[in-house]
């Protein structure tokens, strides 16, 4: 691509931070080597590796070429056939910050010139027409911690499809276990041996509450969750259903601010 903007500091700490989330050390030696590229960074934390190298070349160039070369290596749609979800949620996060450089990569691997946001006020500006739909709803801030990039896009097909698997981090952060989707709610809400708990489990309508919450982290995993992954995102309609699905995740997350580790149960 020609005209390659130069990048600010800024931006291209944050891309660092997001490809280093993205790739193992052994990938990002891989990525450098293919491109015959060197590591001048003289840091091992990975993100810190990518801004060292992108920061030296930029300098070296005036444009972040050596930074798109990377992007297109190491996001290569080829290599995420079977994880079209992961591909599309890395490149919608990018995307969110290369939008401040005129820059954005489309679904095809290839980056277009597209006009620049001026402000963070523009930026936040997008996510504003979502808000308006919450009519005064709380959303946890669980929701907006694993959504936030799709929000400014106001990519809210992938917003929800963030926030979804957000809650079933949490969860794991929460109880130490490992899994996902109803499996992993069975493990940690067991009525037998629960390794979270909503409440004291004394009586038979608090067994029943436990019991109903873990029905209802389920049913988000399969109504919300699960089609995402699946449907066509010409089926999805838009802002109200965000608003409702992104209400009911936070919903969801109130209620494990108040889980207690109970103890019991087993790891695996």
């Amino acid at each position: 691509m020609g005209n390659v903007p130069v990048l600010s500091d800024a931006q291209l700490e944050q891309v660092s931070r997001l490809l280093g989330d993205c790739s193992t050390g052994t990938d990002i030696t891989r990525v450098l080597n293919s491109l015959r590229l060197e590591d001048v960074s003289g840091e091992n934390t990975k993100w810190k590796r990518l801004y060292g190298t992108f920061l030296h070349y930029q300098r070296q160039d005036r444009a972040a070429s050596k930074l798109i070369d990377y992007i297109r290596a190491a996001l290569d749609p080829a290599g995420y056939v079977g994880r079209a979800d992961e591909f599309e949620a890395v490149r919608q996060q990018l995307n969110a910050v290369l939008a401040f450089a005129g820059l954005q990569y489309g679904e095809d691997g290839k980056f277009v010139r597209v006009a620049a946001a001026q402000t963070i006020g523009e930026a936040h500006q997008r996510a504003k027409t979502l808000e308006g739909k919450f009519q005064g709803r709380r959303i946890h801030p669980e929701v907006k911690k694993y959504c936030k990039a799709e929000l400014l896009q106001e990519n809210y097909f992938h917003a929800v499809f963030e926030a979804s698997k957000g809650l079933a981090q949490r969860i794991r952060e929460l109880s130490g276990a490992d899994g996902d989707g109803a499996a992993l709610v069975d493990k940690v809400f067991s009525i037998e041996r629960p390794m979270l708990a909503i409440n004291t489990l004394q009586t038979e309508t608090e067994r029943s509450e436990h019991k109903g919450f873990a029905s209802l982290l389920k049913g988000c995993f399969a109504a919300v969750r699960n089609p995402l992954a699946h449907e066509p995102k010409l089926l999805w309609k838009g802002e109200d259903d965000a608003a409702d699905y992104l209400s009911l995740i936070s919903l969801l997350h109130r209620r494990l601010d108040d889980c207690a580790k109970t103890g019991l149960g087993r790891q695996s």
